[in-house]
């Protein structure tokens, strides 16, 4: 039997992992498929307060869209932070955000839905929420740190496979109003809050100084031949034009399955098929991640999500759409987790406080712009295809930039296990 790549990699003598590490992952995705759940709800109520509040549907997508650049935005913040308050605190901040947010946007008025999910669910909520917590489990894992960014990641996608369904039915029934204020008050301030007191203390030197003690890069050296801030600027641009395309699916299906005449019902139910297949996968994205490093991780994913993107343009056919938001699904969960290993792979571990949530940022502006740009295609020609294609040119880009990095990988790292380094 061939022997386990994994299992075989010299393990660095102070590895912080251990079972604590494993309860800090798990308690960090329950908070997240919780916490996700309010990125959800402008999707699944979109033509419903599209036809309540009688505007076009590109204001209410920028709506969503504002939620994406608050997250990222507020991520930056907080990501510096949570490292002098604490993660505990800053997420159980977050989430009272996120309950103030949703009830905010509850009042139906366009100003006060933009703040809400704006300011309150994005900046101040999900931006002391998600982006804290990537770098708090960053630091808790250096062998398995691919698969614990991935699972803890795939929250997003647990949230995708319960919510989109219960809150269609819940706007359908009570409408969209009660429905944001319902899950800010029972789900957000209930069960989040408690799982956060049980997150575990954030190791204290036990990631930073071992990894820089054992040849981490400095904080000055070269990164693939070129300086630090440009690859990140690369990596930057990279992350906004992959996740144009990655919006599109996510934001507007359940509009995109009404419009073609399969109904919100049967777009709730396929967004969700989508996003438990992003789950899936994006389990087998982080052990990918493991053998052969974040950046090619990142590139064959980004492969994978453009060929599906284009593969949208090709049916409207229920059958067939369920098959490509499976298939699409798969392509684009291994992305965003692929990004935050890139980071801890290319750059020394006392700077992912910062250049983790940049990444970020600019991905999650590359959504609010994704999303916000379909509804304003939709508005201006009437149907979802222009906004599939424009999704596929922005991929396209991506994947030249990404592949210019990769290529500047030394050759004789291209069949080893990680792109960085081998810590002894």
């Amino acid at each position: 039997m061939p022997a386990d790549p994994v299992a075989s990699r010299p393990v660095p003598p102070s590895s912080v992992e251990s079972r604590t590490s494993w309860i800090a992952a798990g308690v960090t995705l329950a908070i997240l498929s919780v916490a996700y759940g309010s990125t959800l709800l402008v999707v699944v109520g979109l033509r419903a307060m599209e036809l309540d509040l009688g505007v076009p549907r590109s204001t209410m997508a920028l709506a969503g869209a504002t939620t994406w650049i608050g997250t990222g935005l507020g991520g930056i913040v907080m990501g510096w932070l949570s490292d002098r308050i604490g993660v505990r605190t800053s997420v159980l901040t977050g989430i009272a955000m996120i309950a103030a947010g949703l009830a905010l946007s509850s009042l139906g008025h366009v100003w006060t839905l933009y703040i809400g999910q704006g300011v309150l669910v994005g900046f101040l909520g999900m931006g002391a929420v998600y982006p804290p917590l990537l770098i708090y489990v960053s630091r808790w894992f250096d062998r398995r740190r691919g698969t614990a960014i991935a699972l803890i990641s795939s929250g997003q996608y647990i949230a995708g496979v319960i919510w989109p369904a219960v809150f269609e039915r819940l706007i359908a029934g009570a409408g969209w109003r009660v429905t944001f204020l319902g899950f800010a008050g029972v789900i957000v301030l209930v069960t989040v809050p408690l799982a956060a007191l049980v997150l575990p203390p954030t190791p204290g030197t036990g990631d930073t100084a071992p990894r820089q003690a054992s040849g981490s890069r400095p904080a000055r050296s070269p990164v693939l031949g070129l300086r630090p801030n440009m690859v990140q600027a690369i990596l930057c641009i990279a992350a906004f034009c992959c996740c144009v395309p990655m919006a599109i699916p996510q934001g507007h299906l359940v509009a995109f399955c009404g419009d073609i005449g399969l109904g919100a019902a049967t777009g709730a139910m396929m967004l969700s098929v989508l996003l438990g297949s992003a789950f899936v996968a994006r389990q087998f994205w982080g052990a990918f991640a493991d053998r052969h490093g974040g950046l090619k991780t990142v590139f064959a994913g980004s492969a994978l999500q453009a060929l599906s993107i284009g593969a949208f343009l090709l049916t409207q056919n229920e059958a067939g759409l369920f098959a490509v938001a499976t298939a699409y699904g798969f392509g684009f969960s291994g992305i965003i987790p692929a990004y935050v290993v890139s980071i801890r792979d290319l750059f020394p571990a006392a700077e992912a406080s910062w250049r983790i949530p940049l990444v970020l940022f600019t991905g999650m502006s590359g959504m609010a712009f994704g999303s916000w740009f379909a509804g304003r295609l939709f508005d201006h020609f009437g149907y979802y295809a222009p906004a599939f294609g424009s999704g596929v040119l922005f991929n396209i880009a991506n994947l030249a930039l990404l592949g210019f990095l990769v290529l500047r990988l030394p050759r004789s790292r291209w069949g080893s296990s990680r792109n960085r380094p081998v810590e002894a």
